[in-house]
């Protein structure tokens, strides 16, 4: 059984071009608290390159990533 993840925020970024969405997420995720979580929806196909990358180039931890629907949901901790 897959355990639920419950973010803290939400950044619903659907119809947004990359790199809006990456450059979103690296904004929101600095008013983050130390292990609270972001959840992001995107419908921009790149994202799947550079969210992930850039969280863990700024030491974030990616938790999931579910690309099976229209959309691309990310979940990510500070």
């Amino acid at each position: 059984m897959k355990e639920t993840i419950i973010p803290t925020y939400r950044l619903d970024m659907q119809g947004e071009p990359c790199p809006y969405p990456a450059v979103k997420t690296l904004e929101a995720m600095e008013n983050l608290k130390e292990g609270e979580i972001l959840e992001i929806i995107s419908d921009c196909p790149q994202s799947i390159n550079n969210i992930p990358q850039d969280a863990k180039n700024h030491g974030y931890k990616v938790l999931s990533i579910d690309s099976s629907g229209p959309t691309i949901q990310y979940m990510i901790q500070k």
